[in-house]
């Protein structure tokens, strides 16, 4: 089994990538997907989100406002590493559990951890190769403007609330840049998967 990770900032096409690796036949492991888990009505998360922050942050059917909740961590980093602080550990585990699963059941696996806040976390200290998809800020912050019908303000302030990019470039064993067209993301992550696929290959020899 091979296992990577994948990263990236916001708007810079992590997700796109993650669905080509997908399509090659990679397994995909969404941190985003446990993490959305992690806050379900009644779970010890939920319980501990809305300790943290109020019932502000429900819905009417009880469910966790994922917008609500994201506004206020964009405006306010101690709430943002509050909030890390309570998910992170079932996501980590989570995650931890997966990789075992699959090491069992499909030993030739090649497993992608999708994972944003991957280099953040320190996650990538731990495995050999890092997926970074990469556009220089000044894409990010257009696509989002685009993506999400905001202004050039709140986008920078989005961006900018992370980790720089370029900070994470910094941290990636290969780097995915998606500043151009899909079907030229598609073929560098072809060329990801078949690097993967080899040393899947050669570690079975």
């Amino acid at each position: 089994m091979v296992i990577a990770g994948l990263t990236g900032g916001i708007a810079t096409g992590k997700s796109t990538v993650s669905g080509f690796l997908r399509q090659a036949g990679a397994v995909i492991i969404d941190a985003d997907i446990i993490a959305r888990e992690a806050v379900l009505k009644n779970s010890p998360a939920w319980h501990k989100i809305v300790e943290a922050f109020g019932k502000e942050v429900l819905l009417p059917d009880g469910e966790i406002s994922r917008t609500y909740l994201g506004d206020i961590i964009f405006k306010d980093h101690k709430k943002k590493e509050i909030l890390n602080k309570i998910v992170h550990p079932f996501v980590s585990k989570k995650t931890v559990e997966m990789v075992e699963n699959i090491r069992k059941t499909s030993p030739d696996s090649i497993v992608i951890l999708d994972i944003p806040l991957l280099i953040e976390a320190g996650m990538h200290r731990k495995l050999e190769d890092v997926i970074l998809v990469y556009t220089p800020e000044s894409i990010q912050i257009k696509r989002l403007i685009d993506r999400d019908s905001i202004s050039e303000t709140d986008a920078m302030y989005k961006i900018r609330s992370q980790m720089p990019i370029e900070e994470k470039k910094q941290h990636a064993t290969i780097v995915i840049d998606n500043s151009g067209s899909i079907e030229a993301t598609k073929q560098k992550a072809m060329e990801v998967f078949n690097y993967l696929k080899d040393k899947k290959q050669k570690a079975q020899a």
